[in-house]
């Protein structure tokens, strides 16, 4: 007897919709556009590196799908509502807020400037994204994918209050829209990645490193708390995104999803 259920490969499938991913100039955010666009979703890449997006739109035309890219600065809520206004009438039915900054700096050196930067692009900008993605698709719903961090749940290196608070923001904010419009056809998760090599996170590393040698120590410590021995790549945490962007996920809401070798666990 055949089971009249769809495929796993029309489930996967993004053919016909259109995703919308922040911070997909290079690392994780690049890493999920090429995932999406295998798929067959169109896409709309935003991140403030706009030099790095035209070259992911060069990455991805062997693929076939509309890319569309925008330079925005997250942190200014009148550039994330412009961007919007821009995709009136082709709003994406799925939305991954990945842009993220983490800037290491001990909690005591924290001044108002600083917080409020990084406030401002890891949680408000994931508000304002999220506001006017609902707003626009109130009608048709759709696919929201927020991203966390292991440091939002429990916090191992030094000098990131201020990034674990942000992260927990968007845990925050994740859940609350799960509950609050999930009657109104949207599905709202977050992954939450653990240690993955990217071209940010090398470089946060360097710099640090130069000042700071106890890191390396912490990065010893963290390798060996992981049960896998070994960071991840950021196309690991791009195929989750696009389990939780397609119908394989379409009775999972409000949850979160550890990228993580098994941090979290051990």
């Amino acid at each position: 007897m055949t089971l009249d259920i769809p495929s796993s490969v029309e489930l996967i499938s993004l053919r016909g919709r259109r995703a919308l991913i922040t911070g997909s100039a290079s690392g994780i955010g690049m890493a999920m556009a090429c995932r999406f666009a295998e798929a067959g979703a169109d896409l709309e890449l935003v991140d403030i590196d706009l030099d790095g997006l035209e070259a992911v739109r060069e990455e991805l035309k062997p693929l076939d799908v509309d890319v569309g890219v925008h330079r925005v600065d997250l942190s200014v809520k009148a550039e994330v509502d412009g961007l919007w206004e821009g995709l009136a009438g082709r709003e994406p039915g799925i939305l991954v807020n990945n842009a993220g900054i983490y800037p290491f700096k001990d909690f005591l050196e924290v001044d108002e400037a600083f917080l409020r930067r990084v406030m401002d692009v890891n949680m408000t900008s994931v508000f304002w994204m999220c506001q006017n993605m609902i707003r626009a698709r109130m009608r048709e719903g759709g696919v929201i994918v927020n991203v966390g961090t292991i440091e939002a749940i429990l916090p191992f290196k030094d000098a990131m209050a201020h990034y674990s608070a942000s992260k927990a923001g968007v845990i925050a904010i994740t859940r609350a829209l799960a509950r609050d419009y999930g009657r109104r056809g949207f599905r709202v998760n977050a992954l939450i990645p653990g240690g993955i090599l990217t071209p940010g996170t090398r470089s946060a590393a360097r710099q640090v490193l130069r000042l700071n040698v106890g890191l390396i120590k912490t990065g010893i410590d963290y390798i060996q708390r992981v049960p896998m021995g070994r960071v991840g790549k950021p196309d690991e945490v791009a195929r989750m995104a696009l389990v939780l962007a397609s119908d394989l996920s379409s009775y999972v809401n409000g949850a979160l999803i550890p990228v993580d070798g098994g941090f979290l666990s051990a």
